[in-house]
This record gives structure tokens, sequence and C-alpha cells, in this order.
């Protein structure tokens, strides 16, 4: 699971750069210009590799660390 988040991560690097938005005036629902919505897109996917980072690439043991400012 670990390559396919890295793939994730990857992919939203590349669909990050988007050239093809650029000089479109089109609107998404009416108001929306089409770039701005692509951007709110690859947030969406950015939070989604993150969850799944987080669920399947976290540590194991890391859960029972000490906090700062507790005594060991």
């Amino acid at each position: 699971m670990v390559k396919v988040v890295w793939a994730l991560v990857l992919l939203l690097i590349v669909l990050h750069q988007d050239l093809w938005f650029w000089e479109d005036q089109r609107l998404v629902f009416g108001f929306l210009p089409i770039g701005l919505a692509w951007h709110m897109g690859i947030s969406m996917g950015a939070s989604l590799t993150w969850l799944l980072a987080t669920w399947f690439c976290w540590p194991k043991g890391d859960a029972h660390s000490t906090a700062p400012g507790d005594a060991a």
C-alpha cells in the first residue's frame, strides 16, 4: 500500500501543473471558474491521499510514545 500512496502523491504532483486551464474562461455550475474547480478536486484528492497514508503507512508502534513533557 505504501507504493500506492507514493503513486498517488506523484499523480497529484503531475495533475497540479494545470497549464491547460490557465486561459480557459468556462464556468462549472454556472459560477465557478474551471481552474478553481480543478484545484478543489486536487485538494480533495490530496486529503484522500493523506487519509490513506495515515491509515496504511503510519508506523504501528507509535501510539504509545511519550508526549512532550511526560516523565519517561
